[in-house]
C-alpha cells in the first residue's frame, strides 16, 4: 500500500512544467445586433467568447465587445436587463471595443437617444451620418496601429464630430477619423467583424487588452461581406 506522501509525489507535476494556459474570456454584448459575427472573428484567435445578456455574464471577463445594431434599442435593452450599471462599471475599468452602434454606446455625446450613452469615450458622435442603408459601402481605412490599410465596412455608420482631449485617432477614411482610442477603450465607426481580416480584433486583444493571443500568420485577407444586409449597422432612419 502506497503511503500518502508517495501518492502525492506521483501526482505532482514535474519541475519546470506549467499549468495549462487559460484562454482569455471576452464578452460580446448579445442583446441585439451583429454579436455572432464578432464571435466568429474572436474564437479563431484562441479566446473563449461569452455572450453577455445579463449582469452575471460579466463575471471573470477579460474584455468586452459592444457590437453594431440599433443604439436606441440597445440602450433600452440595457435598462430592461439591468445591464446598464454593470456594463458602465465594467467599461470604465476594463478593455472595451465598440463598433458602429457600440461606438455610440461608449461615446460621451450623441443625440437624440432615449437615454444617455455610457460616456467613457470623450467623443461626440452623429448617428447614421454616412446615410441610409442604400448608402452603405466598403472602403480602405488608413490605420496607425496595423501594418497597412484595413477594409472597413460602413453600414448606416455613425460619424465622429468632436474629439476630446486625450483621444487618439487610430483610423481615418479620407482624412476623417473613423477609429479612436482612449486608454483601453476603442471605438470604430465601421464593422471589422464583417471581413475575413482579423487584424483589428487581434490588435485590440493583444495591444489594448494585453491578452495572450497567437501571432498572425501570412498576409492579411481583404475580402469583405456585402454591406447590403440589414441588422448589422446603426439605426434604421
Amino acid at each position: 500500500m502506497k503511503r500518502p506522501d508517495e501518492e502525492g509525489a506521483r501526482r505532482a507535476p514535474s519541475p519546470g512544467t506549467r499549468p495549462p494556459r487559460r484562454a482569455p474570456r471576452v464578452g460580446v454584448l448579445s442583446l441585439q445586433g451583429d454579436f455572432d459575427r464578432h464571435r466568429a472573428s474572436l474564437e479563431p484567435l484562441g479566446v473563449e467568447v461569452v455572450r453577455v445578456t445579463l449582469p452575471r455574464d460579466l463575471a471573470a471577463l477579460d474584455a468586452i465587445v459592444l457590437p453594431g445594431g440599433e443604439s436606441t434599442t440597445l440602450l433600452r435593452l440595457l435598462e430592461a436587463t439591468g445591464l446598464r450599471d454593470p456594463i458602465h462599471a465594467f467599461v470604465r475599468e476594463r478593455p472595451a471595443l465598440g463598433t458602429c452602434a457600440g461606438l455610440i454606446l461608449l461615446a460621451r455625446e450623441c443625440r437624440p437617444l432615449p437615454a444617455p450613452p455610457l460616456e467613457v469615450l470623450d467623443v461626440a458622435v452623429e448617428r447614421n451620418a454616412y446615410g441610409r442603408q442604400i448608402d452603405s459601402f466598403s472602403a480602405e481605412v488608413e490605420t496607425s496601429v496595423l501594418d497597412g490599410p484595413f477594409l472597413g465596412v460602413f453600414i448606416r455608420a455613425p460619424r465622429i464630430r468632436r474629439l476630446g482631449e486625450g483621444i487618439e485617432v487610430i483610423a481615418r477614411h479620407r482624412g476623417e477619423p473613423v477609429g479612436v482610442r482612449s486608454g483601453r477603450t476603442v471605438g470604430l465607426c465601421f464593422h471589422p467583424e464583417l471581413t475575413s481580416d482579423s487584424r483589428l480584433h487581434r490588435w485590440f486583444l493583444g495591444e489594448v487588452a494585453g491578452l495572450d493571443v497567437p501571432p498572425a500568420r501570412g498576409p492579411a485577407p481583404a475580402a469583405a461581406a456585402s454591406p447590403g444586409g440589414r441588422g448589422t449597422g446603426e439605426d434604421h432612419p
